[in-house]
């Protein structure tokens, strides 16, 4: 009967450990180091977007127990008391705390599909129309632009003539290409006198810009090749939550009493 008894009281105790140890990942010079570090610690990962595997489930309890290790050796040697310590400690809860106030402000405030259509339908009308596939020659002096459009009509080569005497180092080594873009894309010099060539017609007059003068080709003129709203959703979305948090971070800022 006796040791009935001592058998139920054993099994009594060790029911009421056996949770309690199961809640520490181990115990590190006496001192209990909660499973709950290892659940943050995962937490923070899948935040960041790096989802936790099966796999590294033992790599995440020896990282917690080596902190608690250098932890405790950091202790033992003051370095929590430390004036640097407090003020970086101080310094990471503004940061966490800030970065905390604006995730839940853009999760209380997400960008609507309308939001998103709109914004696509303004980039679609201000780059819609044609686009031009053109070639460009730079050069600092009207003469010299003047010289060049009169070469050309005697025979000379417009890639070759771009790639010796064109000023412009994005387009001069090739010959003056400046691929498909839409006239928007130029300055309002450059636009204008692009739009009035038709496909193979070359400026009969040099075009002056802020740049210097240029004598410009059309090589091909097609509709314009917009992107359709799915495929750019995601990177439209992003910008106006940005905008919209940045609009949110103004208006904190002028409503705030400074003295």
């Amino acid at each position: 009967m006796k040791q009935v008894l001592l058998t139920a009281v054993a099994a009594a105790i060790i029911g009421i450990a056996l949770p309690a140890a199961a809640q520490n990942v181990a115990i590190v010079n006496g001192k209990p180091v909660p499973m709950s570090r290892v659940d943050m610690l995962q937490q923070q990962l899948a935040k960041a977007g790096r989802p936790v595997s099966p796999e590294m489930a033992g790599q995440l309890k020896d990282e917690v127990i080596a902190r608690e290790i250098f932890l405790q050796e950091a202790q033992k040697r003051g370095l929590d008391a430390s004036e640097d310590y407090k003020a970086q400690i101080e310094l990471a809860r503004q940061t966490i705390l800030i970065r905390e106030l604006f995730a839940d402000w853009q999760k209380n405030n997400p960008v609507t599909d309308a939001e998103v259509k709109a914004e696509y339908d303004k980039f679609a009308a201000a780059n819609g129309g044609k686009e031009y596939k053109a070639r460009h020659i730079l050069v600092e002096k009207e003469e010299d632009a003047k010289k060049i459009i009169a070469d050309l009509k005697k025979g000379g080569k417009f890639e070759d003539i771009a790639k010796k005497q064109s000023k412009d180092p994005g387009s001069g080594a090739n010959g003056g290409d400046l691929d498909w873009a839409s006239p928007n894309s130029y300055v309002p010099e450059f636009a204008g006198a692009l739009q009035k060539l038709n496909k193979g017609q070359t400026t009969d007059v040099p075009v002056k810009s802020q740049f210097g003068w240029h004598v410009i080709r059309v090589d091909d003129i097609r509709n314009a090749q917009l992107p359709k709203l799915e495929d750019v959703r995601p990177q439209i979305a992003q910008q106006l939550q940005q905008q919209k948090l940045q609009a949110y971070q103004e208006g904190l800022r002028n409503s705030a009493k400074i003295e």
